[in-house]
């Protein structure tokens, strides 16, 4: 029980940190609206069963002991940060407010993606896990019960983010939001990008 406990608690304070995958959804939301930012949710959420698989199998505790493995994702996940980050900062097309429809710019396989992308070159995901696992997870834990944590991560991030992409699609803040698009398009983007400078150069 104890240790079940450990990996709730655990999860959702990683899940409601702000980071890379907040900002994600809270642009597709805003941007594009309510479909589109549950797909970049559900995609955040898949990308956290690719840490969990892997971790399971024992590539993570691989990524815990070899730098160079570990630096390498750190920089493919920042350079995808500060690349989404100075799209969305130079982006001048002006987005129609539509809740139910994307009418521009994005697919929800678009978004899917997007938010998978994120979560799984997303350095920080990958330590929540590799921790998680190692210092919570005892070698006596069976299998199907590391599979349970696991799934319980992917679903506590799809419930997170999906209250997030409801929330920053709702129709009158959404609607103030997009009246100041180019602002709104610079401040996310700023954040990404700062994100993503901040995760490549972080120990």
């Amino acid at each position: 029980m104890t240790e079940v406990i450990a990996v709730a608690v655990i999860t959702v304070l990683a899940v409601i940190s702000p980071g890379a995958d907040f900002a994600m959804v809270v642009r597709n939301s805003c941007l594009y609206g309510r479909t589109t930012g549950m797909f970049a949710a559900a995609g955040v959420a898949a990308g956290v069963l690719v840490h969990v698989t892997y971790t399971m199998l024992g590539v993570g505790l691989l990524i815990a002991s070899s730098t160079e493995l570990f630096t390498a994702i750190k920089i493919a996940g920042a350079a995808y940060l500060v690349y989404i980050g100075l799209r969305t900062f130079t982006a001048r097309t002006e987005v129609t407010v539509d809740l139910e429809r994307n009418t521009q710019g994005l697919t929800p396989l678009g978004a899917l993606r997007g938010g998978f992308l994120t979560n799984v070159l997303n350095p920080k995901t990958t330590l929540f896990v590799v921790s998680t696992f190692t210092q919570v997870v005892g070698p006596d834990t069976a299998s199907w019960q590391q599979a349970g944590y696991g799934l319980f991560m992917s679903v506590a991030h799809l419930g997170w983010f999906g209250l997030v992409a409801l929330f920053f699609s709702q129709s009158r803040l959404r609607a103030a939001l997009l009246r100041r698009q180019r602002a709104l398009n610079r401040a996310i983007g700023s954040v990404l990008v700062g994100l993503g400078v901040t995760l490549g150069f972080a120990r």
